[in-house]
């Protein structure tokens, strides 16, 4: 399963406790996931989560943002919250022996956190800011539409950060009550990594969380995803020097595994580095891109796989027939036993890359864990990466790449309408 140890165990008021054993350093890692975020979001309220991420840390019933700032620091410790379409996570990283410490600081802020009024007011103007930066960003506006075409007003068709609209509106006391309703004990999974056993970490997370009580209400239930629109075009009026160019194909969600994989195979070939096939092709041997890749995010509902490519304007049409051209172009092409091997490789070789620190594994088992893929996964994934077969890939290439929506950003040469 891995290199390290694992355990998991599960408190009596629902806390799921991972612990991977990894001596490398004299440090611990944890992360604090909630299933919470923008999945679980109102229409009304988009943007709440990464507002609750940003204040959380600025104050608690009985400290203060200067006194937690200062806790941490003179630790030399890391602590941060951040929110994400699929979940909301706390993190930590501190030595081993200040550990305890710093966990019952963590606990403080996440089971009483005060929520200053000027606080939220300071960082809904932040982002507000990075909300106006943007939308001036022809990347950024491209996926934004692409998003919304797909998703319409389900959050996946949000930005994480939310609406101007939505996060002005937003109060204090829909902070209590978003927080009352989400961050609770059997919905919570803490994932350690680092130099500790699991019985001293289940000891240590008792000590902070053990008098957490379950509450009555039952735990709430994300919106189902809606069946998608139609593909559809839109364009956008953007007085820049490039054209974006986005296409965007429904794709499975990581729980269709079989799928999944075959698409993050793909995804690797298409778009991962400098060797990658859209970057060989429409870059290095036609010149048409200044910037070309393709990404397909893992998502506990269906997701999107999507590819893009940044053109002078007056290349919009021929940037965008290349681009669908190499991606449609595996539905009828399999790919080499060579190209298979190599894009397998490079796979395997990026997740080993991303599994080498403490952080790295709290974050890799806890999130497993909390959209419901379980510990395991890291096997499964591995192996199922090892065994998929061009026949497979191409099989799952059929099946999904077929009619994209399309987005297409930048000044008025690139806004005529793209022939399919």
């Amino acid at each position: 399963m891995s290199a390290q140890p694992i355990s998991l165990n599960r408190l009596e008021n629902g806390i799921t406790v991972i612990t991977v054993d990894h001596q490398a350093a004299d440090l611990i890692a944890a992360r604090c996931f909630f299933r919470a975020g923008g999945r679980w979001e109102a229409p009304h309220q988009v943007g709440i989560s990464h507002l609750l991420a940003m204040v959380m840390t600025k104050g608690t019933q009985s400290l203060s943002s200067a006194v937690i700032a200062d806790r941490v620091e003179s630790m030399g410790a890391n602590l941060g919250t951040d929110a994400t379409a699929d979940y909301f996570t706390l993190g930590l990283k501190t030595v081993t022996a200040d550990f305890a410490e710093i966990l019952h600081l963590a606990g403080e802020i996440l089971r009483s956190p005060s929520f200053p009024a000027a606080e939220v007011q300071l960082e809904q103007q932040l982002t507000l800011q990075n909300i106006r930066a943007q939308s001036e960003r022809p990347f950024s506006v491209a996926f934004q539409q692409l998003r919304q075409a797909m998703y319409g007003d389900h959050p996946y068709g949000f930005s994480i950060l939310g609406t101007p609209e939505t996060l002005s509106s937003l109060t204090e006391a829909d902070l209590h009550a978003y927080h009352h309703r989400y961050f609770r004990p059997d919905n919570l999974v803490i994932s350690l990594s680092g130099r500790i056993d699991p019985d001293r970490a289940i000891a240590q997370i008792t000590a902070v969380f053990g008098d957490w009580a379950i509450p009555d209400a039952p735990l709430p239930i994300a919106p189902p995803l809606p069946s998608l629109p139609p593909p559809s075009t839109h364009t956008i009026h953007q007085a820049t020097q490039q054209a974006i160019v986005m296409v965007g194909y429904s794709a499975p969600a990581v729980h269709n595994l079989p799928d999944y994989i075959a698409l993050k195979v793909i995804n690797t070939y298409l778009g991962s580095g400098l060797s990658s096939r859209l970057f060989v092709e429409l870059r290095e041997k036609r010149g048409l891109a200044y910037d070309v890749s393709a990404f397909y995010p893992t998502r506990f509902s269906d997701s999107q796989f999507v590819a893009y490519i940044g053109t002078a304007p007056e290349n919009a049409q021929v940037g965008f027939d290349g681009l669908v051209a190499e991606v449609e172009r595996l539905c009828k092409v399999p790919l080499t036993a060579t190209e298979l091997q190599a894009s397998k490789n490079k796979l395997l070789g990026q997740y080993a890359l991303g599994k080498q620190t403490n952080a790295d594994l709290a974050q890799l088992f806890g999130w497993y864990t909390i959209i419901d893929l379980g510990i395991e996964f890291d096997h499964q994934f591995q192996a199922a990466v090892n065994q998929i077969t061009a026949d497979q890939l191409q099989a799952a290439a059929q099946r999904y790449f077929q009619t994209p929506y399309i987005t297409i950003v930048g000044p008025e040469p690139a806004r005529e309408p793209l022939a399919l």
